[in-house]
């Protein structure tokens, strides 16, 4: 008896074990309809990319469009993007120079370090994250508004291809003006982390100067404006996206303003990922 009990107790523990291996590998019905969920969105975006990308009936319209958007979401951003690369340039050299006490680390190492963090990473990532949270907001707000409020359907109505008159001059304009915002926080980080050199007794304008300047890559700063137009790119399709689908009211658009941020910032950081190996390879 004793036997059997033991055999029963080790036999059902074998086919718990094993049902919890087929439920590990076989797909649950939620995971299954979010993976077709997925997909069906990657479609969707597709087709909304279609719409997007095709040539304007009103060259001088789109033209205009185009120069409003500029200064709207590019020009608009350039007293955050200041701001933001001053204290960031700063911070930078300050951490660098309190981390390298080491002797046998040459005192210009800080601002060479400084440099290759703003060049490669700073000014086109980490900028781009911020701005998927001011400019792709905006977009996703402002699409979604006319949404909810029936002006995309009117314009469906007169004939008009509402995506690409709403999204293509944003998307042209913000890629078109992004270099400028990549050159504006370039330039000004560099200016925080002299100003920290001028201020401070922790490291000498010469030795920082001079770090700048060693063994200067000029493809890092290619590397940087390459990146950025991608993620230009990103930040606005995404967000034109989530905002043009938008069903409901006033909390739907402010729900597809967040998805938008949250969605476009994990395509940025695989992006980030795929560009790197790709371009610095």
């Amino acid at each position: 008896m004793v036997r059997k009990y033991g055999a029963k107790l080790v036999f059902d523990d074998t086919l718990r074990l094993k049902m919890q291996i087929i439920h590990y590998l076989c797909p649950s019905k939620h995971k299954l309809m979010m993976l077709t969920r997925a997909i069906a969105n990657f479609g969707k975006y597709c087709q909304f990319m279609g719409r997007v990308f095709t040539l304007p009936e009103r060259w001088r319209v789109f033209g205009n469009r185009t120069v409003f958007e500029i200064n709207k979401l590019g020009i608009d951003s350039i007293p955050l993007v200041i701001v933001i690369s001053l204290f960031i340039g700063a911070v930078i050299t300050i951490q660098m120079k309190l981390n390298t006490t080491s002797p046998l680390i040459p005192s210009y190492s800080v601002g060479l370090a400084t440099r290759d963090i703003v060049l490669l990473e700073f000014s086109n990532s980490i900028l781009c994250l911020i701005l998927a949270g001011k400019v792709g907001s905006n977009i996703a707000s402002e699409i979604g508004t006319m949404r909810v409020t029936e002006q995309i359907d009117a314009l469906e109505i007169m004939g008009v291809n509402s995506a690409r008159y709403l999204v293509l001059p944003k998307m042209i304009g913000f890629i078109l003006f992004m270099p400028v915002l990549v050159a504006f926080c370039i330039g000004t980080s560099f200016f925080g982390g002299f100003l920290v050199a001028v201020f401070t007794d922790l490291i000498s304008v010469s030795k920082f100067t001079y770090g700048i300047q060693a063994f200067f890559n000029e493809w890092y700063v290619w590397y940087g404006f390459i990146k950025s137009l991608f993620f230009a790119f990103v930040i606005c399709s995404v967000s034109a996206f989530c905002g043009y689908y938008v069903k409901g009211g006033a909390l739907e658009v402010g729900k597809a303003s967040t998805n938008a941020v949250v969605t476009s910032s994990i395509m940025i950081l695989l992006l980030d990922v795929i560009l790197t190996k790709l371009l610095l390879q």
